[in-house]
């Protein structure tokens, strides 16, 4: 029973070790081959550690491109991340308040089309969105990115409604009797008791906008404008060398807003994601 009680929990942590190890050697590998020659890195993928090491590729990739140095495209991305996330988790805590808490006509309807909506692949909405923000003349712009995610985003809707609903509807009764009205009872009540279900879909729009490519590529065509995920697009040629060492170094760079947000809001993943209760 001892022996049982000591193997079991050594198995454990090996089996997990081995999997954090899988996990992690991607991005090992990246940046292990951000400090490679350019045109060794494919050579020697099986060497981890670089021979020699090559500082150069971070200059070379800070430098960016079209007379723009990469801490613009950096600036660019968070400018578009930040006004997305913001506009994306307030619009959707708002509406996620009306499904959750008020009654209205064709509330049964709306909800039936906002869960649609969560199921519709984004492409299908590509082209009519794109021709409606040319009539616009938003293109070569950040609005088509930005503006949308104003207007509630679907899965960040649903995932705040059931979070609502775990709040006893006492407390909703209370305030009311009290004066508050429905936008203070937002303001005042739901939406501090709501803040891990808003980090965790602030966090979740934070990766989605930073990895964004398809939306920078559709509308935004001056290199002053680029996105980070463009910028390391443009580093790949497919008529003369690809600078991999470069692209590897400025990849590595932009994991490290990815990462601090991550380590800085882990708690909220899980505590936002589980909706069972409040105490």
């Amino acid at each position: 029973m001892a022996l049982k009680k000591t193997v079991k929990p050594l198995l454990y942590h090996a089996v997990v070790i081995v999997l954090s190890i899988i996990m992690i050697y991607p991005v090992l590998w990246l940046v292990m081959s951000s400090f490679k020659p350019s045109n060794t890195i494919f050579i020697t993928a099986e060497s981890l550690i670089p021979s020699p090491w090559v500082w150069e590729n971070y200059v070379i990739g800070w430098q960016g491109m079209g007379g723009n140095t990469f801490g613009v495209f950096i600036k660019n991305s968070l400018v578009i991340v930040v006004l997305s996330t913001l506009g994306a988790v307030f619009s959707s805590a708002l509406i996620a308040f009306g499904f959750a808490r008020l009654q209205f006509f064709g509330k049964t309807f709306w909800f039936a089309m906002m869960m649609m909506l969560m199921m519709l692949p984004h492409d299908v909405v590509l082209i009519p969105q794109y021709i409606m923000f040319a009539k616009l003349e938003w293109l070569n712009s950040i609005k088509p990115i930005v503006v949308p995610n104003y207007f509630g985003v679907p899965f960040f809707i649903f995932l705040i409604i059931q979070f609502i609903r775990t709040i006893p509807q006492e407390m909703d009764e209370a305030a009311t009797i009290d004066g508050c009205g429905k936008f203070r009872l937002f303001f005042r009540i739901i939406l501090p008791l709501v803040t891990p279900a808003l980090a965790t879909a602030a966090i979740f729009s934070f990766y989605w906008r930073w990895e964004d490519l398809l939306g920078p590529v559709l509308y935004l065509n001056k290199p002053s404008l680029y996105t980070v995920s463009m910028a390391l697009k443009m580093f790949l040629d497919n008529e003369t060398v690809s600078n991999w060492g470069a692209m590897f170094a400025m990849s590595a760079v932009s994991l490290l807003p990815v990462l601090a947000v991550f380590f800085a809001f882990q708690k909220y993943i899980v505590e936002g994601i589980s909706t069972s209760g409040l105490k």
